[in-house]
């Protein structure tokens, strides 16, 4: 689908009544084209967890202009179908696509020069290769991450 308007038509061929009536559903779903006009967008709402929120933002169901009570989780239910060829992704299957890059990874204190300044993931990959560690990148960033701060609260209770 190229726009909310046709999903919303959509929506009124499926469901009755008439677009206008699931129109505000389906801007909400592709409101993320207003920072990212490519399908990567998608990543921001169209998932299980998007179809959720907008249950909690609109409500169970909303009624339609023919009068039957229509499941909001229905109309993101097909909104997000039409856009991912047929599924319902989770957002794990949006974010565990995500390219990491180091700025992603740290947070950086200024002046701070014990904070890790290169990539982390090559820095995993080397530990790995070194038979340094056995843990999974996440696993092994949140072990780092815990070592340093332990480390700043035995320097600074020194």
């Amino acid at each position: 689908m190229a726009h909310p308007l046709h999903h919303a038509e959509s929506s009124a061929r499926k469901f009755g009544g008439v677009p206008d009536d699931y129109q505000f559903v389906h801007d909400w779903f592709d409101s993320s084209k207003e920072h990212l006009a490519i399908f990567t967008h998608r990543a921001h709402r169209h998932h299980a967890l998007g179809i959720f929120e907008a249950e909690r933002l609109f409500g169970r169901s909303l009624t339609n202009s023919a009068g039957r009570v229509v499941p909001i989780r229905w109309i993101g239910e097909q909104h997000v179908r039409e856009d991912c060829q047929g599924r319902i992704p989770s957002l794990a299957d949006w974010l565990g696509r995500i390219q990491p890059e180091p700025w992603m990874a740290n947070g950086r204190i200024d002046n701070d020069l014990t904070q890790i300044c290169s990539d982390p993931r090559a820095v995993w990959i080397e530990a790995v290769s070194n038979h340094q560690t056995i843990l999974g990148f996440e696993d092994w960033l949140l072990k780092v991450s815990v070592e340093h701060v332990q480390h700043r609260q035995n320097r600074a209770a020194a």
